[in-house]
């Protein structure tokens, strides 16, 4: 089985990570999308404040379990921190030997994966799908193109950054998540004050 690994903190989800799993599990390029929820990096250079774990993964749920074929997945919360993506991939195919592994990315990760620790052991072992942001130009090399593949999907300008600050101002976010998260937030009170 294919199956795609979108990873994030998803802090929080919000509608155009949605819109991307759906572009790309309608595509049939995998067969699984499994959302990936980072754990709290305490090393985040930006020291931003990550609402609790299993608040993030719940909100994630929320939004997986209306779509098909997509699922929540926690399996970075069992490994070492901080997890690097070659750890995490090449423990998912120890454990799951029979299926095949897609990385989804942006289209900004992509610029800096020079940067990526193993990249080469990554682009060896597995594929990557990218998705387009704006202002990136996604170059693939020659080389590369049987492992690596621009995904035709929607550019979506929304950011959870975007969201947490609109929410420590008081500002609605309506639309920007689905409402089910929505409720979450507003009845936990997070992020309202960074």
């Amino acid at each position: 089985m294919k199956i795609g690994i979108f990873g994030g903190s998803f802090d929080p989800i919000h509608t155009g990570h949605a819109i991307i799993a759906h572009h790309i599990i309608s595509s049939g390029v995998v067969d699984r999308l499994w959302m990936m929820v980072s754990p709290m990096n305490p090393l985040k250079a930006d020291k931003e404040r990550q609402v609790a774990d299993t608040d993030r993964l719940r909100m994630v749920e929320m939004v997986t379990r209306h779509m098909e074929h997509v699922e929540t997945s926690a399996f970075e919360f069992t490994m070492p921190k901080p997890s690097y993506t070659i750890d995490t991939l090449n423990a998912l195919q120890t454990k799951f030997p029979d299926d095949e592994f897609y990385l989804v990315i942006g289209a900004d990760n992509w610029t800096v994966f020079d940067k990526w620790r193993s990249r080469e052991e990554i682009l060896a072992k597995y594929h990557l799908l990218i998705y387009p942001r704006l202002g990136y130009e996604v170059i693939i090399p020659e080389e590369l193109k049987d492992r690596v593949t621009l995904v035709d999907a929607p550019i979506i300008e929304l950011s959870s950054t975007q969201i947490r600050e609109r929410l420590a101002n008081g500002k609605s976010v309506r639309y920007y998540v689905p409402d089910e998260v929505l409720n979450f937030i507003e009845h936990k009170h997070l992020y309202h004050k960074l």
